[in-house]
């Protein structure tokens, strides 16, 4: 677990009943994509999956699933990230960089 946690960041893991597998959800594809890289989990032959649909409340998105075996483990990676997000406005980005700065 502890490499898991260092190598990526995710924002939930869970074992299943069976005792084998792993649950681990990541905030953006780009997290799961960079953990399966630092694992050496790029096999082409890994089962992979992309998608693109419209949650529940309406927001598009985008998903990404990986179900590699590491450490003896099966993993359920996924990843969903919106793609509604609109920029910041200037007035908004001028004050978040002040805070940051300060």
């Amino acid at each position: 677990m502890a490499e898991l946690i260092l190598l990526a960041n995710p924002t939930g893991i869970a074992v299943h009943s069976d005792g084998t597998s792993l649950t681990v959800d990541f905030d953006s594809i780009a997290d799961l994509t960079s953990w399966l890289h630092l694992a050496g989990l790029t096999d082409p032959d890994l089962l992979t999956a992309e998608h693109e649909g419209t949650s529940s409340d309406g927001r598009p998105y985008r998903s990404q699933v990986a179900y590699p075996t590491w450490h003896g483990w099966e993993f359920y990676a996924h990843a969903r990230e919106y793609t509604d997000t609109a920029p910041l406005d200037p007035a908004t980005a001028d004050r978040l960089t002040a805070l940051a700065v300060a």
